[in-house]
């Protein structure tokens, strides 16, 4: 299994000109408005650039139409896709399929059936904004190493409390 079709969205501002973090993320979607596929059947994910203040689509990844066979050999195609995403939302996803994602930094997120994408994405922002969860905590600071070491150079200039 490999990608049929990606499309990458370029514009003026990039990713780092953005105020405060960005994140990736992947919502498995048949109709680029809506989560309504299982991770491993999923025909397309549509990654968006999320900040709290705002959400863009940066890249839609397109599969052929795939059955949920238990065949495993699809997944690493999907897995690579997502190499830059913090999480990727679906409506089921399969243990092996979690497995693989998790050692790479991707979150798993199920959520109902049909949840449209622009719920999703201000559920996260919300959460962004009010105090992120352990794993979007987690996630946040490793798209920020130098950020994590903050203290120590701070401890290491003779700051104290």
């Amino acid at each position: 299994m490999t990608v049929e079709r990606r499309l990458r969205i370029l514009s003026g501002c990039s990713e780092e000109n953005r105020m405060g973090t960005t994140v990736k993320v992947a919502f498995a979607t048949s109709d680029m408005k809506h989560v309504d596929q299982h991770f491993g059947a999923a025909e397309a994910f549509a990654i968006y650039a999320i900040d709290q203040d705002s959400a863009d689509l940066v890249e839609a990844v397109q599969f052929g139409q795939l059955d949920m066979d238990g065949n495993e050999d699809k997944l690493a195609a999907k897995i690579d896709a997502l190499s830059d995403c913090i999480a990727v939302y679906c409506q089921a996803i399969g243990a092996s399929a979690v497995n693989q994602l998790r050692p790479k930094g991707i979150q798993p997120v199920k959520v109902a059936a049909g949840t449209p994408l622009g719920n999703a994405i201000c559920s996260l922002q919300t959460e962004m904004r009010e105090g992120p969860s352990a794993w979007l905590a987690r996630a946040i600071e490793s798209q920020n190493p130098q950020h994590a070491s903050r203290f120590d150079a701070m401890e290491a200039e003779g700051w104290s409390e």
